[in-house]
């Protein structure tokens, strides 16, 4: 297939790196559009106050590369309208991430910038698709700073079977999905990952999100400071959270018809 490539965490992000390998191995031709920053729980927002400037570069992918300097919907949009030759007839559907973390449940969905980059392809009519990657606080502190993957090899190994994966599962839920059907397929890998890790179909989970901001300080300004969801599923539920964190591929399909 000819895929979009991009995610939130930006072009720097070996989670990203990952997937374009694992998804060029696949056979898969590829045009990568990234945030030139990162712009993780940006959503669907698209900067319409400000000029938004993309620029072709050479990030060591192999594949054709532009990064834009806005949100993962600014990405898909721009490059689908401007980048790619031919535009939106150059490529048969959108593949977004893998995330640093994983994008469960309902309360992070929607906040999700890798999510609303899939969501943005489905706004053109295309296939899409979203992955993300369950992490611990350790594994996430090491590669938002900068760490390299080769430094944690366990941690390596798990992403290398997340994004072999996502390869393998593009080639077959997007050309099922067909165009202009308003989905997302939202897959969510558990930590560890391997070859045989089960794929199971999720609903997401129905959960509450309390005080995501701080108190105000003394300047009357609030700080970002993540929960975690409180679960308040019905038992009877497969959902998303449960299944990553027992160890399974979670596989949320996001309708947007039915909203």
């Amino acid at each position: 297939m000819r895929l979009l490539v991009s995610n939130d965490d930006g072009i720097r992000s070996p989670l990203l790196h990952a997937l374009v390998a694992a998804l060029r191995a696949a056979g898969h031709e590829l045009y990568v559009v990234a945030p030139l920053h990162e712009q993780s729980w940006t959503g669907a927002s698209k900067c319409r106050h400000r000029p938004v400037a993309s620029a072709r570069a050479d990030h060591g992918l192999g594949v054709p590369t532009w990064t834009v300097d806005g949100t993962p919907a600014d990405c898909v949009n721009i490059a689908l309208a401007h980048l790619l030759p031919g535009s939106i007839t150059a490529v048969d559907g959108v593949v977004s991430g893998i995330n640093l973390g994983h994008n469960t449940p309902l309360g992070f969905i929607n906040a999700s910038g890798t999510i609303a980059a899939a969501w943005e392809g489905a706004l053109h009519g295309l296939p899409a698709m979203a992955c993300s990657q369950d992490l611990d606080y350790a594994e996430w502190q090491h590669l938002t700073s900068g760490g390299l993957l080769e430094n944690i090899p366990a941690t390596r190994a798990t992403i290398e079977a997340s994004a072999a994966h996502a390869a393998r599962l593009a080639g077959i839920l997007l050309p099922e999905t067909g165009r202009e059907r308003f989905l997302v397929h939202n897959l969510n890998f558990p930590r560890p990952c391997t070859a045989e890790s089960e794929l199971v179909r999720t609903v997401p989970a129905r959960v509450v999100v309390p005080k995501l901001f701080s108190p105000a300080a003394d300047d009357g300004t609030h700080r970002f400071v993540f929960s975690d969801a409180i679960d308040r599923s019905p038992p009877d539920l497969v959902t998303d959270k449960a299944t990553v964190a027992a160890g399974k591929i979670s596989h949320s399909i996001l309708d947007y018809t039915r909203l």
